[in-house]
């Protein structure tokens, strides 16, 4: 059965079953700081498990793209390796919120696995929670009670917390499960070990390929479990490994899964797969790698260096390197893989395929930006490997890979397993806490739990019409930073204030009290479909009901540059092509920053007619026509775009101006003459692909303007009021170049003039001609002189010094290339080390090189000490 019919099956039999079948999610998260990645089938879920949301039906089942690379389910280490580990992978899952619970979940699962998927029941085993001591909670019976309707008791094990009881993270929705393993191994096999005996002890043929999870608790931030409000069905099934056991082969790279890949790697670097353990180990790594980075570049994570972005950095390098140590292959290949992995899994999600040129781009760019230092990455951790006594490599030598190669600390361990060393993980921490102390200052938090006062309200957002309302606070918690110190967040019944959201930055505004005091909200956030205000303290009396008032100053600038990032996509998409996609934005009261797709430098003149075309829009003064609550289908077919990387709801808001309808839940100007005036401050890239606007609209624009003239009348008056001010300019540039060439002769004439002299300072010392003094020239003429004496001298060592002001001071050393190539005299290494003598460093080729420092009293020890060098 192919790969496709498997993951269609599953759905239409579950579509059988009254369940909406959804599309998944995307694979990066937003507005949960609990996950970095959808770890899981449940996570874009959360907040129907934790009562924040209801869906329209309590009954969804979907294939949703997990990635578990990092934190508690962390797979990274295993892949490639084995046969069934993976960085990304699909979820198939059904989901009740509510509805059924344990009874239809294990009868459905059953039922799909034997007669649907026709596996047979004799190889198939089942786990159920035992119970646990310290959480206080007792053997799953009633799962067992179910089981034993549809599998001999002999085939159901007892399963402790690690294995049996599902949680997402340190806090959130959790539960006991029953997972369902399958014993693929051979008859000869199975008679001599009975497979219970193998059931999550890692196998590779004795496989969980399903687990139920039956949510009924919530893990709080103290470690206890507290009930859900309702008893949930969160399931999820491995469908690599589903596919491994219906296609009846031994690993899941052997499956139509992973095999397109596979042979397109093998065509790519022309080295054979299933001949050389090592070898196939990094055709298996690529194949898996590329899956993780395409698919979150397609859901809008772009690699960098921090947070979620740098993760992705780290699984394309750990790629790389396989390719470049394993397969020989020095230049960028991976990105070729982008094609065959949108042609095979397009259909099921078709963002691959739309993102396939953004995923092309990007890690052909980051392929090429790697390459360039791994090499020499790689020969230092050889060197440092060599000179390790013992089997423990210096972590201050892996931090220093990290800091000046790029290469992460795992990847390091990997390449140093392999020769059979560890690394010193203390000491590259060390380095590590050095470098982030001041961030990681900012950024340590303390977060009580919830403190519940209300808990039947569903909290409300209202500004969307109105900027104050009167509100109930529903629930509070308290977060410590040693930045910030001591906050509350606040949620209430309703409110105006808009969270952060969209790129659009969250409102401030006031809490009043009704006798009258005021508690300040600094920021709004949303989490989990909950909308929650900052605050430096809690109100007194805390079951009145208070006025909330948002900033008006603050929302309605930032509801000008939101809604001139609308008019800006439409210009773009007119002027530059309809490739341009929105793949970013930040929607602040100062001003807007939007990222796009486009593969070259948007030149002047397009930029010009960006900014005309959507100030037109704003001349025109076009209405906000706003659609609430509309299906996500309508909207579409009636021309609203959809940005990528954003997870929809099935009812959506639409937002028209003109021509441009967008879907968006942020807050707009009700007419585009509000924005007033739109003007671009400046057009650069971001990654492959990828070009930023910024700009600024509304009383920003009147300050630019502003600005502008005060900077024109100051020039006017130091040119003195010419009446042609561009005539003037143009004029002292011509000044300043004849001036400029002037003092160029000038120079020359006089390192012509000091070569005599120079010449006749040299010594012999060694069978060298060595000379080491301080001259008064610029860098130019220093080095044109220095070149000059190599072509009449033989043997030459020169190291001249100069002091161009009291804290500047600069070294420049030349070594006759017989002298660098032949005996080992090395520039580079001279100014390195007598850098430091005017506290500076730098560095060059064997033959000339220079440094420059701050310390010109360390000039005349430099020149004593050069002679060292030849002595």
């Amino acid at each position: 059965m192919k790969s496709q019919d498997i993951r269609t099956k599953f759905l239409d039999f579950f579509k059988s079953k009254q369940h909406d079948i959804v599309p998944s999610a995307p694979m990066v998260l937003k507005n949960d700081p609990t996950l970095m990645f959808t770890n899981s089938g449940m996570a874009p879920f959360k907040e129907y498990f934790l009562g924040n949301a209801t869906p329209k039906n309590n009954r969804i089942a979907d294939s949703q793209k997990c990635l578990r690379v990092s934190g508690k389910h962390n797979d990274l280490e295993e892949v490639g390796y084995d046969t069934y580990h993976h960085t990304m992978f699909e979820m198939l899952g059904n989901w009740s919120f509510g509805d059924y619970f344990k009874k239809e979940a294990i009868a459905w699962a059953w039922e799909l696995l034997t007669e649907v998927y026709k596996i047979d029941k004799d190889i198939l085993y089942v786990t159920v929670f035992e119970g646990d001591e310290k959480d206080g909670t007792k053997m799953d019976q009633e799962a067992y009670d179910i089981w034993k309707q549809y599998i001999s008791e002999d085939r159901i094990l007892m399963g402790n917390k690690k294995d049996n009881f599902w949680e997402m993270g340190e806090q959130g929705p959790c539960g006991p499960c029953s997972e369902i393993h399958v014993d693929i191994r051979s008859a000869e096999e199975k008679a001599k070990i009975d497979g219970k005996s193998l059931v999550n002890e890692d196998h590779p043929q004795v496989v969980e390929i399903w687990n139920l999870v039956f949510m009924q608790y919530n893990r709080k931030a103290d470690g206890s479990l507290a009930g859900l409000p309702a008893k949930h069905i969160d399931t999820g099934m491995g469908f690599e490994r589903l596919c491994m056991v219906l296609q009846g082969v031994q690993s899941n790279y052997d499956t139509d899964v992973f095999t397109p890949l596979i042979r397109e790697i093998e065509t790519i670097t022309g080295v054979g797969y299933g001949k050389d353990e090592k070898v196939d180990i990094a055709i298996r790594v690529i194949a898996d790698h590329v899956r993780a980075v395409a698919f979150a570049i397609a859901d809008g994570q772009l690699p960098s260096n921090n947070g979620a972005g740098y993760v992705i950095r780290r699984i394309l390098r750990r790629a790389i390197r396989y390719g470049f140590t394993f397969l020989n292959k020095k230049e960028p290949f991976i990105y070729k893989l982008a094609e065959t992995l949108a042609h095979q899994m397009g259909n099921a999600f078709p963002e691959i395929r739309k993102q396939d040129n953004l995923v092309h781009n990007v890690i052909k760019e980051e392929e090429a930006s790697f390459l360039r230092t791994l090499d020499q990455g790689l020969l230092l951790l050889d060197k440092v490997i060599e000179e390790t006594s013992g089997k423990t490599v210096s972590g201050a030598k892996a931090f220093e890979l990290y800091d000046t190669y790029g290469f992460p600390l795992d990847l390091t361990q990997l390449i140093a397993r392999e020769k059979g060393y560890d690394i010193n993980e203390e000491e590259f921490n060390m380095g590590m806490k050095a470098q982030k102390d001041r961030s990681r200052a900012a950024s340590a938090s303390e977060t009580s739990d919830w403190v519940i006062l209300l808990d039947d309200e569903v909290e409300e957002f209202v500004g969307y019409d109105t900027l104050s309302v009167d509100v109930r606070l529903t629930r509070y918690r308290k977060v410590t930073t040693k930045k910030d110190g001591d906050q509350y967040q606040l949620v209430f019944n309703m409110t105006p204030f808009y969270p952060e959201g969209g790129g659009q930055v969250g409102d401030r505004g006031y809490i009043e009290t009704p006798n009258g005091d005021v508690i300040y909200v600094i920021d709004t956030k949303k989490e989990n479909n909950v909308i929650i205000h900052f605050t430096k303290n809690l109100p007194k009396n805390l079951n009145d009901t208070f006025k909330a008032v948002v900033n008006d100053e603050h929302r309605r600038l930032s509801a000008s540059n939101h809604s001139a990032t609308h008019l800006l996509h439409q210009a773009l998409r007119t002027i530059l092509g309809d490739h341009v996609e929105q793949k970013g934005s930040l929607v602040s009261p100062d001003y807007l920053r939007f990222d796009f797709s486009h593969f070259s430098k948007v030149d002047k003149d397009q930029l010009q007619e960006i900014e005309e075309f959507v100030n037109a829009r704003i001349r025109e003064n076009l209405p906000l026509e706003e659609k609430r609550n509309i299906p996500m289908q309508q909207a579409i077919d009636e021309g609203a775009i959809a940005l990528f990387g954003e997870k929809y709801e099935d009812s959506v808001r639409a937002i028209r101006f003109g021509q441009s309808m967008e879907l968006c839940g942020g807050t707009h100007v009700p007419q585009t003459g509000d924005i007033w005036y739109f003007k671009i401050k400046s057009e650069g890239a971001v990654a492959a692909g990828i070009r930023r606007i910024e700009a600024i609209t509304n009383v920003a624009v009147g300050e630019y303007f502003e600005d502008v003239e005060r900077n024109y009348d100051a020039v006017k008056q130091l040119l003195k009021n010419p009446k042609d001010i561009a005539k003037s300019v143009s004029g002292l540039q011509d000044e300043n170049a004849a001036l400029k060439k002037q003092i160029e002769q000038l120079l020359k004439d006089k390192a012509k003039n000091m070569k005599g002299d120079l010449k006749n300072q040299l010594q012999e010392v060694n069978g060298v001609q060595f000379l080491a003094t301080k001259v008064d020239l610029d860098p130019n003429s220093i080095k044109d002189l220095m070149f000059e004496l190599g072509g009449e001298i033989n043997n030459l060592f020169l190291l001249f010094a100069t002091a161009p002001s009291t804290d500047k001071a600069m070294l420049t050393c030349y070594i006759s290339k017989d002298l660098a190539n032949e005996k080992g005299y090395d520039a580079g290494k001279v100014v390195r080390e007598l850098g430091k003598l005017i506290h500076g460093g730098g560095g060059g080729q064997n033959f000339f090189a220079t440094a420059g420092g701050k310390n010109p009293g360390g000039i005349p020890k430099a020149l004593e000490r050069a002679k060292d060098y030849i002595a």
